[in-house]
C-alpha cells in the first residue's frame, strides 16, 4: 500500500458546550491537519497522485473554517465543534474527491495544539 499525507493548518475559534472547564469559554487555535489517502499501485506516471490535488481538495476545505468562530458555521449547528467533529467533517468533505480519482481516503489528524490530536477514518 501506497501512501501520501499532506499537512496544512487553519486558524479559528471555538467554545466547547457542556463539557466543563476552559473550553467552555471562546478560545482560539492554531490548528493543524494530516490527510492521508492510499492505494495499493501507482497510477501510470509513477505516482499515487498528484501531491498539488490533494493540497487543493484540503485548502478548498479549510478556507471555509480559516480564521472563522466553528460554533456559527451550519455544519456544526446543534454540535460541539471538537477536534472529533472538526476531523470528520473534512474527511466527509474530501472523500467523494478522493474516490474519484481512484484512491482511497485513509485518515484525518487535526492537531489542537502540538501534543493534542484526533484522527478519524472509516473502516
Amino acid at each position: 500500500m501506497f501512501e501520501v499525507t499532506i499537512i496544512k493548518s487553519f486558524s479559528a475559534a471555538h467554545l466547547l458546550a457542556e463539557i466543563g472547564g476552559k473550553c467552555e469559554e471562546l478560545h482560539g487555535h492554531n490548528f493543524k491537519v494530516e490527510v492521508t489517502v492510499g492505494a495499493p499501485a501507482l497510477n501510470s506516471e509513477g505516482i499515487l497522485i498528484d501531491f498539488r490535488l490533494v493540497k487543493k481538495w484540503l485548502q478548498d476545505v479549510l478556507n471555509r473554517m480559516d480564521h472563522q468562530h466553528l460554533n456559527d458555521l451550519p455544519f456544526f449547528a446543534g454540535k460541539n465543534p471538537s477536534s472529533e467533529n472538526i476531523a470528520y467533517l473534512i474527511y466527509r468533505e474530501l472523500k467523494d474527491s478522493v474516490r474519484e480519482a481512484g484512491i482511497k481516503l485513509l485518515a484525518v489528524k487535526v492537531w489542537e495544539s502540538e501534543n493534542a490530536a484526533v484522527t478519524y477514518r472509516e473502516d
